[in-house]
């Protein structure tokens, strides 16, 4: 009896014991897979958050119906008249907002300001319209009504060439505007002339404004110089 436990310890154990699950290990392929799925659903998640979160504007409607609704609330209602400007002549139903520029200034440490109406006629768009010195700081000004309904996030950009090569271009925002008896006066950021000798002579320049819906309201080519400082 002895012999035969001897032997059956000696084979190890029994055939069920070799029956156990082994551990399972994902191979690479499946851990490639999981890393494409988590970069789809990554990349899905941006798409649809930029999606989400990008502004589009809303449709535009004409100025008096903005001031009729929520009529009922007196407070709102005056509030909307004060914020609109609450313009008679402007209750005309043109949906779309007209921006009329009246004149552009040229404010510097040199000479004060210097205002030029709009628009230019054929002889002023052939000459200078200033004359500025190297390394002066200046500002253009901007006088402008708005017409029929609240433009919405009125923009600039000033493109400026020398000799056919573009030197350097500005871009900034104005804000938004409702119609007003009175005209807006809004300066651009202050700007600096180079210096040195290549950076006298005349330039070229394009102004441009435009809306959040991409309406240019006004695209004004001129040309200034710069001149030895004294």
């Amino acid at each position: 009896m002895e012999g035969g436990k001897k032997a059956e310890e000696a084979a190890g154990p029994s055939c069920a014991g070799t029956n156990q699950e082994m551990p399972h290990h994902p191979n690479e392929e499946e851990d490639e897979e999981t890393e494409d799925e988590k970069e789809e659903d990554e990349h899905d998640f941006e798409t649809d958050h930029h999606q989400n979160t990008t502004f589009q504007p809303g449709p535009l409607l004409p100025l008096k119906d903005q001031i009729e609704r929520d009529k009922e609330d007196e407070s709102l209602r005056r509030w909307k008249e004060k914020l609109l400007g609450c313009l008679e002549s402007d209750f005309d139903g043109q949906v779309d907002p007209e921006v009329k520029f009246h004149s552009i200034g040229i404010v510097s440490e040199d000479f004060g300001e210097v205002v030029t109406p709009l628009p230019l006629n054929e002889n002023q768009n052939a000459r200078v319209l200033f004359t500025l010195r190297e390394g002066s700081h200046y500002q253009l000004k901007l006088k402008f009504s708005v017409l029929h309904n609240i433009v919405s996030g009125l923009k600039y950009s000033n493109t400026v060439w020398k000799g056919g090569i573009q030197v350097d271009q500005s871009k900034g925002m104005l804000g938004t505007f409702a119609p007003q008896k009175e005209p807006y006066e809004h300066a651009l950021k202050e700007e600096v002339t180079p210096s040195g000798v290549l950076a006298r002579g005349v330039y070229s320049a394009k102004l441009k404004f435009e809306d959040d819906d991409r309406r240019c309201h006004m695209e004004l080519k001129y040309s200034f110089e710069i001149k030895k400082s004294i």
